[in-house]
């Protein structure tokens, strides 16, 4: 929390206007004056939650890991008392690093391919089969 401005709730209380909007989510303070127009919801969800602890709003709708990543851009400091639950860094202020995605496929078919083969042609033999024996005994 080290070189983060410590703010009480009355502080951030007063600014709960549309120029003016900070409110408090997981101790962070945050400014989210510029974001208002940008957010998803609409400003008038942001406007609802301004100047008070919005943190329970805010994990009840389930926000995106990259809306919880803005916490950090909009942070302008912490809420005065706050103890964080996850032994998060509250104060940290680093984009978190972007895992890069890799794949790979593990072929398990031990099966060899003429069974593929077999297993489609075997019904189909089985099947004309019958159809011949049937056509040749219904016709003598």
């Amino acid at each position: 929390m080290a070189g983060h401005t410590v703010y009480t709730l009355s502080e951030v209380s007063r600014h709960k206007s549309k120029n003016d909007c900070w409110l408090v989510i997981d101790g962070r303070v945050l400014n989210v004056t510029k974001f208002m127009e940008e957010h998803p919801g609409g400003e008038e969800v942001l406007l609802e939650s301004a100047g008070k602890d919005a943190t329970k709003e805010f994990n009840d709708i389930g926000h995106s890991k990259s809306a919880q990543n803005l916490l950090l851009k909009y942070q302008i400091g912490v809420l005065q008392g706050h103890t964080s639950k996850n032994n998060e860094q509250v104060g940290s202020t680093e984009e978190p690093k972007k895992k890069e995605m890799s794949a790979f496929v593990i072929k398990d078919d031990l099966t060899p391919k003429y069974a593929a083969v077999v297993e489609f042609a075997a019904p189909l033999l089985v099947a004309g089969s019958y159809f011949c024996y049937r056509y040749l005994t219904l016709s003598s």
